[in-house]
């Protein structure tokens, strides 16, 4: 059994002004529920979104503290040399492992056993800078990772889950980053870019499982992650909107709407939708019974009643808000059985994903056998779309749901899923104009 700890970090922002040798600083905490009883984290990991950047806080040393200045600086975090603790941690098969470097020198780099046994050894000459690792280990399951710099010594545990084929252990070394500095970890002493305004991503890992969320933090705050899925939403099983009664489904840390919104008044799909200070929907091929099984479709602008900020409450209930782009791809890492929160999969366009879009379709209703296994409980229904030009096409073979993220004027970021792929896409083809659904996320 996993020994019961709590990661519970203090939350509360500082701003000394006026002392000697002390910046501004924010200070992120995290703790951890499975439905309402605490989970203990084994690691967190903190991803910038908007400047790139990561680092990762290991129970018990978990308290992230970040100067934010907002320029670069020199000092004991940018000129200390150690080896960052890898990611991911426990891992299968292979593991990141960086190495801070103060000046260019050689690096001896060392990886033994619990017993002490050299298994690999290596005397690169490293530039000043971040330098990161793809570390394949051999028999072991746990690897002590050491690398000695102008006769200072760092070390990381490195531990191995599960089964593996037996081999030797490589090193396969991945690229620089350079020095520069805007914010610094106190605690961990990890180089980690920060500019209030950032939008942060927070992955929680609790053994095999993992759970996410962002924010755009400006001030001291303690997060709670959630890795309950497929059951309703803690507190809130249904909520009463516009005449219409939703179910609500937890998928981790995020609580959706389990129908695709039904609010407004139906108008032709032969009109625009218009900002007149009624909701107004399209009901496929103009059949009132059609929203009633798949929901209304949305213009965009309709849908964000008329403002262009992401995550904005729009049409959707009160406390709850249009998914921007970036929870959506937390979504899509939550169910997929391959490619998990933060991976760069889920940067790519075209379906992407090994079956989150099987995890997602609903048992019935897809076309040609193309059912879903509906893993998480999102049901999502193959309700087709309204197209600019008046027509409705592809009901029971694609579904469409926006995100309140624009990537260009006239064009929004929006999730599909169609019968025959197993896979998620961000459709980047459609304007702003046409018609489809809407799922409403709850806020934080």
């Amino acid at each position: 059994m996993m020994e019961k700890r709590s990661i519970v970090l203090m939350a509360a922002l500082f701003l000394v002004l006026g002392a000697a040798g002390q910046k501004p600083t924010l200070d992120l905490g995290f703790t951890a529920i499975e439905n309402e009883s605490h989970l203990p984290l084994d690691s967190i990991r903190v991803m910038n979104l908007t400047q790139a950047g990561d680092t990762v806080l290991h129970w018990p040393d978990t308290v992230l503290s970040i100067f934010f200045t907002g320029i670069n600086e020199t000092g004991e975090a940018e000129n200390a040399f150690r080896v960052l603790q890898n990611y991911p941690n426990p891992f299968s098969e292979h593991t990141v492992v960086s190495i801070s470097i103060p000046e260019k020198d050689h690096v001896r780099i060392m990886v033994t056993d619990a017993a002490g046994r050299r298994l690999f050894i290596s005397e690169p000459e490293l530039e000043r800078g971040l330098h990161s690792f793809r570390f394949i280990p051999g028999n072991e399951k746990l690897n002590f990772f050491t690398a000695q710099w102008r006769g200072r010594t760092s070390s990381i545990k490195v531990l191995r889950a599960g089964s593996h084929e037996p081999g030797e252990a490589s090193l396969i070394y991945l690229g620089m980053q350079s020095p520069q500095i805007h914010a610094k970890s106190t605690e961990a002493l990890q180089a980690f870019p920060f500019t209030p305004g950032d939008k942060l991503l927070y992955i929680g890992y609790a053994g095999d499982l993992q759970s996410g969320m962002t924010d755009e933090p400006d001030e001291n705050h303690l997060y709670t992650l959630q890795f309950a899925t497929n059951i309703p939403c803690p507190g809130m099983a249904t909520i009463e909107y516009e005449g219409q009664t939703y179910h609500t489904i937890q998928i981790f840390s995020q609580c959706w709407l389990k129908e695709n919104l039904n609010a407004g008044i139906m108008i032709s799909g032969g009109q625009e939708q218009n900002d007149n200070g009624i909701i107004e929907k399209y009901c496929y091929n103009d059949e009132p019974d059609s929203c009633t099984k798949y929901g209304g479709l949305y213009q965009w602008d309709e849908m964000m009643q008329y403002t262009s900020l992401p995550g904005v409450q729009g049409i959707c209930p009160p406390g709850w808000h249009i998914p921007d782009h970036d929870e959506w791809k937390i979504m899509e890492g939550a169910v997929d059985s391959l490619y998990k929160i933060g991976n760069p999969a889920w940067n790519n366009t075209g379906y992407r994903g090994y079956n989150a879009g099987t995890n997602l379709r609903a048992t019935s209703g897809w076309t040609e056998n193309g059912n879903g296994t509906d893993l998480f409980g999102f049901t999502a229904m193959p309700a087709g779309y309204r197209s600019s030009g008046s027509v409705f096409d592809l009901i029971g073979n694609s579904g469409y749901w926006w995100s309140s993220t624009e990537y260009l004027a006239n064009y929004s970021y929006n999730r599909s899923l169609i019968f025959n792929n197993p896979g998620i896409r961000p459709d980047l083809s459609n304007k702003k104009t046409i018609g489809v659904s809407v799922r409403c996320i709850r806020d934080q």
